[in-house]
C-alpha cells in the first residue's frame, strides 16, 4: 500500500494488515531523562612535573643535541597550565623500547601491547570507584559504553574490562574507537539513549586513555607534534547512568536533559590522527582555539534559550581542558566569569590532556567545587550547565545537563 493509501485507511479506521497497528514495546523505557548516579576516576602511579618534563623527555629521545627545539618545547610547557601528569610509561619501559623514542620509528606492536593490557586495567580501577560510590552490586550493570583513542583490539577493551570486573556475561556493550577528545561526551550520549529507552538499565560509561600510543621524539618538521607532548596524560574515569533513581537507595547528581555534536564549518583537517606504524600520529593543522571560539556561541545558543538563561553565566560548565588557549579564548567570547572555567583549569594543571577521559575528571571537579563551596546545587550553585567536548572533525560535542540539590543528592540514599 502506497504511503498516502496508508494514511488515508487509518483515517478512515481501516485494519488491513498492510497498515501498522500500534502495539506496546516489549521493552519498556524509562519515565525520566538519563541521570548521572556515580562518578570515578583513576590516574597511573608515575607523576611527572611540568617544569622537569622537557629534560626527561629530551634526554629519553636522545635530542639534547637540539637546543632550539628545546627552548620551543620548554616554552610550551611553561606555557601550559599544568603542573604535573600521569603517566603508565616510565623510564624503564621506555629503555626497554626505544622504538617508542625515535621519531616515525616502526614501533606500533610495542605500543600496542602496552594499550591492549593497559587501558582495560586502568578503567577498571575507575569503575571500581564509581561501582563503590553507587552503593549497588555490579551485577545490577546492564550495559557498558567505553572509548579509547589508545589502542585498538578485536574482542576489544570493553569486553576485557567487563570480565577484569567481573560483570554478567551478558552485558550489552558498546566499544568507540579513536574518536579522540570529545568522545568523553560522547559516551554520555550513547549512555543516555540505552538508559531512556531501556527502563531499568544501568549504564556503566568509561573512558580510558594511555599516551603510550603517541609518545615519540620531537622533531623540527613536525612542530604540532610538541603541543601533544607537551599536553597529554593519561588517565581513566568511569560515570553510572540510569533513568528514574530509586529512592533511598542511589543518590542522583546530574540529569541529562539533551546531546548533540557538530562539526565546525571550515574546519577540516583542523586535528588529524593517523595510525601508523610508527602508532598514533597527531596533526594540528588549523587554528583549532579560534575556529571553537568563533562558532561557540552558535553550538550553544539555541540550548542556552531552552532553558531560559539570559547570559552564559548564568550556566555551570564542564569543558574539556585541550589546552589554556581554547579555555581562555572561549571564556572571553562568551564574557564568562573567571570561575566558569576553573574546574577545567583545575584538571589541565593537575593532570593535563587526558583526551576523552579530560571532560568527565572535569564533571567530577565541579561537583566538588561544588560541595566545598556549600552551594546550593552540584552545578555550583547553577540549575543548567553544559558537559563539551571538542576533537577531531572539527567536533564539538555537547551534552545539557542539569544538576541537582545538593541536599537531594546527599539525603536520597
Amino acid at each position: 500500500m502506497a504511503p498516502k493509501a496508508v494514511d488515508a485507511a487509518c483515517a478512515a479506521g481501516e485494519t488491513s494488515s498492510a497498515v501498522p497497528i500500534s502495539r506496546p514495546r516489549l521493552i519498556p523505557q524509562a519515565v525520566g531523562p538519563a541521570t548521572v548516579l556515580a562518578m570515578g576516576k583513576a590516574v597511573p602511579f608515575n607523576v611527572f612535573e611540568q617544569a622537569k618534563y622537557p629534560d626527561f623527555f629530551f634526554n629519553i629521545t636522545n635530542c639534547n643535541d637540539k637546543p632550539a627545539l628545546k627552548a620551543k618545547f620548554q616554552r610550551i610547557c611553561d606555557k601550559s597550565g599544568m603542573k604535573k601528569r600521569h603517566f603508565y610509561i616510565d623510564q624503564n619501559i621506555l629503555e626497554s623500547n626505544p622504538g617508542m623514542c625515535t621519531y616515525m620509528e616502526a614501533s606500533l606492536n610495542a605500543r600496542q601491547a602496552i594499550a591492549i593490557a593497559q587501558v582495560p586495567k586502568l578503567a577498571k580501577e575507575a569503575a571500581q570507584v564509581a561501582i563503590k560510590e553507587w552503593g549497588r552490586p555490579k551485577s545490577e550493570i546492564t550495559h557498558i559504553v567505553m572509548a579509547t583513542t589508545s589502542g585498538v583490539n578485536m574482542p576489544g577493551a570493553e569486553l576485557a574490562t567487563a570480565k577484569l570486573l567481573g560483570l554478567r556475561p551478558n552485558v550489552r556493550r558498546v566499544m568507540m574507537y579513536q574518536q579522540g577528545c570529545f568522545a568523553g561526551a560522547t559516551v554520555l550520549r550513547v549512555a543516555k539513549d540505552l538508559a531512556e529507552n531501556n527502563a531499568g538499565a544501568r549504564v556503566l560509561a568509561i573512558c580510558s586513555e594511555v599516551t603510550a600510543v603517541t609518545f615519540r621524539a620531537p622533531c623540527e618538521t613536525h612542530i604540532d607534534g610538541l603541543v601533544g607532548s607537551a599536553l597529554f596524560g593519561d588517565g581513566a574515569a568511569a560515570i553510572i547512568i540510569g533513568s528514574d533513581p530509586r529512592p533511598g537507595i542511589e543518590r542522583p547528581l546530574y540529569e541529562m536533559h539533551w546531546a548533540g555534536e557538530m562539526v565546525l564549518p571550515d574546519s577540516d583537517g583542523a586535528i588529524d590522527g593517523h595510525l601508523t606504524e610508527a602508532g598514533l600520529v597527531f596533526h594540528l593543522l588549523k587554528d583549532v582555539p579560534g575556529l571553537i571560539t568563533k562558532n561557540i556561541d552558535g553550538v550553544l545558543n539555541d540550548i542556552k534559550d531552552l532553558v531560559g538563561a539570559a547570559t552564559w553565566n548564568e550556566l555551570f560548565w564542564a569543558v574539556h581542558p585541550g589546552g589554556p588557549a581554547i579555555l581562555d579564548q572561549v571564556e572571553a567570547k562568551l564574557e564568562l566569569e573567571k570561575s566558569r572555567f576553573q574546574a577545567s583549569r583545575d584538571i589541565l594543571s593537575d593532570y593535563g590532556n587526558m583526551s576523552s577521559a579530560s571532560v568527565l575528571f572535569v564533571l567530577n571537579r565541579v561537583r566538588e567545587r561544588s560541595l566545598a563551596a556549600k552551594k546550593s546545587t552540584l552545578g555550583e550553585g547553577c540549575e543548567w550547565g553544559f558537559l563539551i567536548g571538542f576533537g577531531p572533525g572539527l567536533t564539538v560535542e555537547t551534552i545539557l545537563l542539569r544538576a541537582l540539590p545538593i541536599e537531594q543528592a546527599e539525603t536520597s540514599a
